[in-house]
């Protein structure tokens, strides 16, 4: 297992890529809008971990409810599993609470799947299966 990206809820990618590419000089990789999610992504890479803004579609979007609850900032990490299917059974097994007990589809085709925050110590924790498209 390990850390694949952090994602960062925007109201706006236009309006924050200036901070990340201008400021910071990160290399911007790529944008995809997300239908499932109800998101649009843009990746950041900055030494092997990516930065992922994550900027709403529409008042249903999950993280427009996060800004709006919250403000913009931190909204998940993600870790990149070989199997996720074995590691949803395992959390199971040690009763962490899964949001996602199946995965789903995300950015790129990769199988996804979120714990809740509850038994992750207030962190929503992303998880993605490595190498292999749904």
């Amino acid at each position: 297992m390990k850390l694949h990206h952090i994602g960062i809820a925007v109201k706006s990618i236009d309006e924050r890529l200036k901070v990340w590419q201008d400021f910071l000089g990160l290399k911007l990789e790529n944008i995809e809008d997300v239908a499932d999610q109800k998101v649009k992504v843009a990746v950041l890479g900055v030494g092997g971990v990516n930065i992922e803004l994550l900027e709403p579609i529409g008042e249903e979007s999950v993280v427009y409810k996060f800004i709006e609850k919250k403000g913009e900032g931190i909204h998940h990490l993600c870790f990149e599993v070989d199997d996720i299917e074995k590691t949803l059974s395992e959390m199971k097994g040690k009763k962490i609470k899964l949001i996602d007990a199946v995965p789903k589809i995300g950015m790129s085709g990769k199988k996804i799947a979120f714990i809740h925050p509850k038994d992750m110590g207030g962190i929503l924790i992303e998880l993605m299966e490595s190498g292999k498209d749904a």
